[in-house]
């Protein structure tokens, strides 16, 4: 019976406390540290004390290779082009299949000639 009246009067409780609760929409601001990040000063005050260093003439030496112009090329001498020409036209035709010194004991080959139509052999009587 005594936890009977204990529920009764919680429930009672609870009604009232819901009758005369005035809901307000509140805002809570998340807590900021007043004070900035540490490693964040830090990094702008190493930042604004950097120096850059003076660039030199000398700097890049034993850095960069040296540049050298390359040297011309030599023109061939056009007597030798008329020497390897006049050699070119007297060489032997090598033909495959034929014997070189077949070819040589023969003087210019002889080539078939392959546009020629064939002959057709009559049928014996």
């Amino acid at each position: 019976m005594l936890s009977q009246i204990s529920r009764a009067s919680r429930a009672v409780a609870a009604r009232a406390a819901r009758a005369n609760a005035v809901q307000v929409r509140g805002f809570i601001a998340p807590t900021v540290s007043r004070r900035a990040d540490f490693v964040q000063e830090l990094y702008l005050k190493e930042l604004k004390a950097y120096k850059v260093p003076a660039v030199k003439e000398t700097d890049s030496e034993g850095q960069v290779q040296v540049f050298s112009m390359p040297k011309t090329p030599a023109s061939p001498e056009e007597a030798n082009l008329a020497d390897s020409l006049k050699t070119y036209e007297s060489m032997a035709v090598e033909i495959e299949g034929q014997d070189a010194s077949a070819q040589s004991a023969t003087g210019v080959a002889q080539l078939p000639d392959w546009l020629e139509a064939e002959e057709e052999e009559e049928p014996h009587h």
